[in-house]
């Protein structure tokens, strides 16, 4: 029986009697990070990172939460469990699994570049390694995270020169947080949706120094956002929210946008191809320095990856999942501060 099982509920350990990113409800769940797709309510106990637990208890409230820090190993029924970076977002794992000699690592989702906050990927040797696969395609080739920045930051010059506010579509959780890392630098103010406000409230009130923003708001004049710069959930660009910020750009930040006939499809002016997850080389890249002798791949263009590795003498296997690409955002948040906005 392998150490870990794929089932109905998740990625489950039976010696251990732990789930890692349950998509169900169960006794013990062991978290990755806290986007919606990997972080499912319901649950009796959760097990995170330190950096993990406030951006849990804003998505999934009060419950059992157990944490730990960086490589502090936890045994779990007799399993070695530890986390180890993996540099998606704040707090963002990957879980260490071994008995018996017998060593798993499960990714969760992970991008091999320091992006400066969510901390740096950390290759884990193992038997057997589970690996996502959201951009497994050898078209997806992300440019370096400082020359997007200078893009971003040229683009909201231009049209701040044209009178136009910069409204940027990014997921509260991750994204909208590392943006924050280079348009500051832009001198201008920068008000935030109340999705991406909670989450930065939620983050800082933690101790994790974030740059300070402003929150859209009813009462707020609408000459304050002129010129400057918003950032907002998807899904808020096709809503009526988005009008108050009139005359606007918008700009999508998404590995999505690495495709040029995203941007139109989208209806956007302007696509930033900056991902929270590994590119195809950086997924490669990975793989390897785990030496892991078994490769399975999840959710994402698992057919593709796992073919070329078992190709180049990697035994690897897809396996199904109920995680998602990238989450888009949490549709509850939006939908209520729409309401909001519509109400008043």
């Amino acid at each position: 029986m392998p150490l870990i099982e794929f089932t109905d509920k998740g990625l489950y350990c039976r010696t251990g009697q732990f789930y890692i990113d349950p998509w169900k409800p169960v006794d013990k769940a062991i978290i990755t990070h806290a986007h919606s797709d990997h972080a499912r309510p319901g649950s009796k106990s959760y097990l995170c990172h330190t950096q993990c637990e406030p951006l849990l208890r804003l998505r999934l409230g009060d419950n059992r939460y157990q944490t730990v820090e960086w490589e502090e190993s936890v045994l779990i029924n007799g399993v070695a469990v530890s986390l180890h970076p993996a540099g998606h977002m704040i707090g963002s794992s990957q879980v260490r699994v071994e008995c018996n000699g017998e060593v798993w690592v499960i990714s969760g989702d992970y991008k091999i570049e320091d992006d400066g906050l969510s901390g740096k990927f950390e290759p884990v040797r193992c038997n057997t390694f589970v690996t996502e696969s959201t951009f497994g395609l050898p078209v997806y080739n992300w440019k370096p995270q400082h020359e997007i920045f200078q893009n971003i930051k040229d683009w909201v010059c231009k049209n701040k020169e044209a009178g136009k506010t910069s409204v940027f579509i990014a997921y509260s959780l991750g994204k909208a947080q590392r943006l924050l890392q280079c348009l500051p630098e832009t001198g201008l103010p920068i008000f935030v949706h109340g999705a991406i406000w909670n989450a930065h409230e939620a983050i800082t009130r933690s101790g994790f120094p974030l740059p300070a923003v402003n929150r859209v708001s009813y009462d707020t004049p609408k000459e304050s956002y002129l010129g400057n710069i918003v950032i907002a959930p998807s899904g808020a660009e096709a809503s009526p929210w988005i009008k108050k910020f009139v005359p606007y750009a918008v700009g999508i930040c998404s590995g999505w946008m690495q495709v040029r006939g995203n941007v139109r499809r989208r209806n956007a002016d302007a696509g930033f191809a900056l991902s929270d997850h590994a590119d195809w080389k950086g997924l490669l890249q990975a793989i390897k320095e785990t030496g892991a002798q078994k490769v399975f791949v999840t959710h994402g263009f698992q057919s593709v990856l796992a073919r070329y590795l078992n190709e180049t003498g990697i035994e690897a296997a897809e396996v199904k999942t109920e995680f998602g690409n990238e989450i888009e955002e949490n549709s509850e948040a939006i939908a209520k501060e729409q309401e909001q906005t519509n109400n008043q």
